[in-house]
């Protein structure tokens, strides 16, 4: 299941804008297909999904605590 957040363009300035907390994030292309799923630092992890990642768009769901994202991210990828 997708999350329940609109899709933003990942750019530079989204990744400024990003939190600097644990989250679960999805990188879509430009269709709207999930083609990443990944869990971290949003900060950090977007800004090297900007640089090597496959999406154009991203959207994200903060957590408490890595083990919280990591464990929603896994859920996410097994629905995908």
């Amino acid at each position: 299941m997708p999350l329940a957040k609109q899709w933003r363009t990942l750019n530079r300035r989204t990744v400024g804008n990003a939190p600097e907390r644990y989250g679960v994030y999805e990188l879509g292309d430009d269709d709207g297909n999930v083609v990443e799923v990944g869990a971290g630092v949003l900060r950090d992890e977007l800004k090297t999904a900007l640089s090597y990642g496959s999406g154009t768009n991203v959207r994200w769901t903060e957590t408490n605590t890595n083990e919280r994202a990591e464990e929603l991210a896994a859920d996410h990828r097994e629905r995908l």
